[in-house]
């Protein structure tokens, strides 16, 4: 773990999205397909691409615009708020979820990679 530490931003950044990706296309992938897509009319490939889509372009926010932006001492719970909103919203619109739907597969899958990167990482 000493590794990890040592590491630059940029490269903490990139290993932080590609452990992001791993875990939060299962998790919307099984959300979808065992819960809210019972029907089976997303087709995967769409979950995997808008899945990434999401992560990519929320990720960097979380890491480099909203930093210099909001307290540290309420920036986990602030920046995670606008990610789950962002993705949710990124969810809705292009797998056509419902709203509640959208928000509640954004936090379980931020909520999963928030806890699995606290368990991996520190």
């Amino acid at each position: 773990m000493e590794e990890v530490v040592n590491m630059l931003y940029e490269k903490k950044f990139l290993l932080s999205l590609l452990f992001t990706l791993i875990i939060e296309i299962p998790v919307l992938f099984v959300l979808l397909k065992c819960f809210f897509d019972k029907k089976k009319e997303i087709k995967d490939k769409n979950i995997i691409i808008v899945g990434s889509l999401a992560s990519i372009l929320s990720l960097p926010y979380l890491w480099f615009v909203l930093p210099p932006y909001i307290n540290s001492a309420h920036y986990i719970f602030i920046g995670e708020l606008i990610v789950i909103i962002i993705e949710a919203i990124i969810l809705n619109q292009l797998l056509r979820l419902s709203a509640s739907k959208s928000f509640i597969a954004s936090f379980i899958m931020n909520v999963a990679s928030f806890i699995l990167g606290l368990i991996v990482f520190f």
